[in-house]
């Protein structure tokens, strides 16, 4: 699978599973579609990321490191926006998202296959 394919995959099935993680949650049951939804999409923006970075460089630890800041941006701007009762939730969304990115970025560089025809610098 390439680069970019994978990233987009991994981030995309990664992203679903955290926010299907909210079933553990009470307090977020009127919330579930919009966390699901919001944590899908968070996975695959990173995925599209980190996967494209993968294709134009050659670099895991970058890689690991840019998917981890990646993952905690996406997740800091979504911790932003309060739940209905006021409370923001930074630490409960910002680890698994950038737990996410690391993965994300670990796995792209180091399982996905360069295209052929693309710079590997």
């Amino acid at each position: 699978m390439s680069k970019l394919t994978l990233g987009i995959v991994l981030g995309g099935i990664l992203g679903l599973l955290d926010g299907l993680s909210t079933f553990f949650v009470p307090e977020a049951a009127d919330m579930m579609v919009q966390i699901i939804v919001g944590s899908t999409l968070k996975g695959l923006v990173t995925g599209v990321i980190i996967g494209y970075f993968a294709v134009k460089r050659k670099a895991l630890w970058t890689g690991i490191f840019l998917g981890l800041g990646v993952g905690l941006f996406l997740s800091y701007l979504a911790a932003l926006m309060p739940d209905p009762s006021g409370q923001h939730h930074y630490f409960e969304i910002m680890l698994p998202g950038g737990i996410l990115g690391a993965v994300v970025g670990f796995a792209t560089q180091k399982f996905g296959r360069q295209s052929a025809g693309t710079a590997n610098a």
